[in-house]
């Protein structure tokens, strides 16, 4: 378990995690397409009732461990604090045992108190998955803090494969088997949907569950290395474990209060939206939970793709961060944070503008029902900006826990959170924007954090982000980008009238025009490209192809 330094290494972990985190995205992209057919759109909504629910325990009770974790670890390591750092692993342990045991217990016996009652037993079917989680995340917490990227990714891979096996395997067992003892009418679509739903949920268990063994088999590999450190380790440490559980709490309360109220904008959204769409405008709750499914399972989960890459990229610069702020290595501290934001702007500028364009043709091709498709679509266009502004406000979230501030996001989001509450309850209430008040809502929340957490960077850290070549060469490219990917698309399809070859054309001619504008224009180096995964070849492959370019 080695340890990668130097911002080459920092921004290859980083493209790990990226990497591994698109895969996963990706896969959760393939499978939701035939488990939507399998459940429905109104499966899809109790699901995504549930889901949310489910998703907002687990970040108050596991979810914020593993940057909480590397981030406290990290301090520990660079001060080369071996025994400590062993303590404070136990002492995770014993945190999540009892708060992750409490949490399950809670989801399971409120259940009927959080969603509407056709989400409950999906609901209590993810409770168990919420203990596992929170020994998952110590897990990966502890291989993060040490710089190690590759053993979280490939947990994470594993564990969306598993998930989606699972959870379309499971969900056409139950609505087959509902099928046959049901038979047909609207009650009976509805305890389909249910029962799909809830075998879904079980996929989401198994999933948490290999990728924990798969992180414990990694940690007995490296047992020998991590107790040879700690026994060579002569600093003192007597530190009781209630001490240690104390030193958690106050460290890592803040990371999942900030987490929580940062994530919890999904469950305001779906309770705000049912209660005034079922009781005030009179829509029936099957029609509600429908409209909710294609707005949080279709358009939501493609918006999440790429700002999986902000995710990774705040995981791996936190350690980095917090061990040079650990080392009064100030500098160090401002160049990661300057690297995670440029880092993450490159990728998530393009593909705002490619999710924007061409946004009709990869929900046909991934959500083929003909019903929703064209208010999926428009959806996807709409939301588009915020594949920018959540990647900034999740990276500068990271950077503000990583130099000790961690009550900061905790503010922003609060202030963030109660803003967008108030214009959602207007839009739905005063306007017919439906569904897209959702939208508006949303694109508030992520605008005045990222507003909030750039001021906070910059009054603290004295950090100015450079703008030139990190936004608005970005910007022009992908806007050059967006003009070549809808023509390609448009011409194929009208040459081939298929949707899946003009859309993967269309994607390839668009990546490779990006990529050429943007070494072109200087905004990208040959030196900076190589520091990604596989950038080595790629940069002398571009280098040379804009230099025959540029000499003609």
């Amino acid at each position: 378990m080695g340890k990668k330094s130097g911002n080459s290494g920092f921004i290859k972990q980083a493209g790990i995690l990226a990497v591994s985190g698109i895969i996963v995205r990706i896969i959760g992209i393939l499978y939701r397409s035939p488990l939507a057919a399998i459940i429905g759109d109104e499966g899809n909504g109790y699901y995504g009732y549930a889901y949310n629910i489910y998703t907002n325990i687990l970040l108050i009770s596991s979810y914020s461990i593993p940057s909480a974790m590397s981030r406290v670890m990290a301090g520990k390591l660079a001060r080369r604090e071996y025994k400590s750092a062993k303590r404070l692993l136990n002492g995770a342990f014993i945190y999540v045992l009892i708060v992750g045991s409490l949490a399950a217990a809670f989801a399971w016996f409120a259940a009927p108190y959080l969603v509407v009652s056709n989400a409950v037993p999906v609901l209590r079917i993810f409770a168990p998955t919420i203990f596992l989680s929170g020994l998952l995340g110590v897990l990966r917490g502890f291989f993060q803090a040490h710089r190690s990227m590759v053993q979280t990714s490939v947990s994470q891979i594993l564990e969306q494969l598993m998930n989606a096996a699972i959870s379309v395997g499971a969900a056409w067992f139950f609505v087959n088997s509902a099928a046959m003892t049901l038979g047909s009418g609207a009650g009976e679509d509805t305890a389909r949907a249910v029962r799909g739903a809830a075998g879904s949920a079980i996929g989401t268990g198994a999933g948490v569950l290999i990728a924990l063994l798969f992180m414990s088999l990694m940690y007995y590999l490296n047992r020998d290395f991590i107790n040879k450190r700690v026994s060579r380790d002569l600093t003192y440490d007597d530190e009781s474990y209630p001490a240690i559980l104390k030193e958690i709490f106050l460290v890592v309360t803040p990371f999942i209060l900030s987490t929580f109220i940062y994530n919890c904008l999904t469950a305001v959204d779906q309770t705000v939206y049912s209660r005034i769409m079922i009781n005030v405008r009179g829509h029936g709750e099957a029609e509600i939970a429908t409209l909710y499914g294609i707005f949080s399972g279709k358009t939501i989960v493609l918006r999440n793709i790429p700002v999986a890459i902000a995710s990774a990229v705040s995981a791996a610069v936190i350690p980095e961060a917090a061990a040079a702020w650990a080392l009064n290595d100030r500098e160090k501290t401002e160049a990661r944070t300057g690297s995670a934001v440029r880092i993450t702007m490159l990728v998530a500028i393009p593909c705002m503008v490619g999710l924007m364009v061409l946004s009709k043709p990869i929900v046909t091709l991934l959500f083929p029902q003909r019903a929703s498709i064209d208010t999926a679509s428009r959806l996807l266009t709409a939301i588009g900006i915020t594949v920018i502004l959540y990647s900034l406000s999740t990276i500068t979230n990271g950077v503000l826990q990583s130099v000790g501030m961690v009550n900061r996001p905790v503010v922003h989001a609060v202030v963030a959170l109660v803003i967008q509450f108030g214009i959602l309850e207007v839009l739905l209430r005063k306007t017919d924007l439906n569904l897209y008040a959702l939208v508006i809502a949303d694109i508030a929340y992520s605008l005045i954090m990222c507003i909030l957490n750039g001021i906070s960077i910059r009054r603290n850290l004295g950090f100015r982000q450079e703008v030139k070549n990190t936004f608005l060469l970005p910007l022009l490219s992908s806007a050059v980008m967006g003009v070549a990917a809808i023509g390609v698309y448009l011409l194929l399809d009208h040459i081939t009238g298929s949707n899946a070859v003009s859309l993967f054309a269309a994607v390839a001619v668009s990546m490779v025009v990006y990529l050429l504008i943007m070494v072109w224009s200087g905004a990208v180096g040959e030196s900076e490209l190589s520091r990604f995964p596989g950038g080595k070849k790629l940069s002398k492959l571009l280098i040379r192809r804009v230099g025959d370019s540029k000499e003609e």
